[in-house]
């Protein structure tokens, strides 16, 4: 019977707690980024909404315009901000266009989950509210693509 040695169990959990804990640090803090950007998505989305997509034809164009246009400011906030702060160990707190590029091409997938949230709970729910729920499900999505693809640590 082979039995692992406490010290080796020890540390492989304390390992594994550390891990955890970095991820949940992340999470809390693209979460408070996230807060700062839905301010400014939220901003701009009700600007557009109101003064730039008014005369859009069509159902619900209106919505899906004012929110492309409003995440498009917004995902321009959130790399700087996350380049900085929540992945500064991945990205060496350097700007760089193909990180800006990939980040924003993994907040497309965001931006359709937000958009198709938006449009099927305002058929329920006051706007506002739509709203909430759309940046509250992009949330899961951009998280998880920016701590998987887009700034994974880089391997040696």
């Amino acid at each position: 019977m082979s039995e692992t040695p406490k010290n080796g169990g020890f540390a492989e959990r304390t390992i594994l707690l550390l891990r955890k804990q970095v991820i949940i640090l992340k999470a809390m803090s693209f979460a408070l980024i996230g807060v700062i950007n839905s301010l400014i998505d939220f901003a701009v989305f009700l600007f557009a909404l109101r003064y730039l997509t008014e005369p859009l034809p069509g159902e619900r164009l209106d919505l899906i315009a004012a929110n492309v246009i409003a995440w498009m400011v917004a995902v321009s906030g959130s790399y700087v901000m996350n380049s900085y702060v929540t992945f500064a160990a991945e990205s060496g707190r350097k700007l760089r266009w193909t990180s800006f590029f990939a980040f924003a091409a993994s907040g497309i997938l965001g931006v359709i989950a937000n958009t198709a949230t938006l449009v099927a709970a305002a058929e329920f729910l006051p706007v506002m509210a739509a709203k909430i729920l759309a940046i509250g499900v992009s949330f899961l999505i951009n998280f998880s693509m920016s701590h998987f693809v887009v700034f994974r640590p880089k391997k040696h």
